[in-house]
């Protein structure tokens, strides 16, 4: 198949509300997907962990009944208040580029909805937005660090 009829499929795929596009030429087949910035569920990916100090033994807590647990228990220096967790494997951004200025400071009053940070996950990069409104109390990861499911990002009360 002629590579400027590939390209013309791919404009044709990018101006449409189609997520895949397949064509049969004889007997050659070309396959177009796209993938919505949809997050319905943490995705699973591969890398490398840093090595940390093994950390002492603590009782397993009881799973939360709802999403505005206080995260007291997170660590002797955190503050009380609502946990901000990712909700996905992959890195953490704390502003749009290396340049510009944070989303959010310690210190800084908040509404929910606002943009917090941003989680790169499978080269697709994807804002978190605070769910409470408050002040924010305490930012527990660094930009470009690497961040687990429901790790504790972002304390505020």
């Amino acid at each position: 198949m002629d590579l400027r009829k590939i390209k013309a499929l791919i404009e044709l795929l990018e101006k449409s509300s189609l997520t895949e596009l397949e064509i049969k030429e004889g007997e050659e087949t070309v396959r177009l997907a796209r993938h919505n910035h949809v997050v319905a569920s943490p995705a699973v990916v591969h890398q490398a962990a840093p090595v940390e100090a093994p950390r002492p033994a603590a009782p397993a807590p009881a799973p939360a009944a709802h999403a505005t647990e206080s995260v007291g228990k997170a660590g002797k220096d955190t503050p009380d208040g609502h946990a901000v967790r990712s909700p996905m494997v992959g890195t953490f951004y704390a502003s749009p580029n290396p340049d510009a200025a944070p989303y959010v400071k310690v210190g800084q009053t908040i509404k929910a909805g606002d943009t917090i940070g941003i989680i790169e996950a499978m080269k697709m990069f994807n804002p978190i937005e605070s769910d409470v409104s408050g002040t924010v109390r305490a930012i527990l990861v660094e930009s470009g660090q690497a961040v687990e499911f429901d790790e504790v990002m972002i304390v505020i009360s």
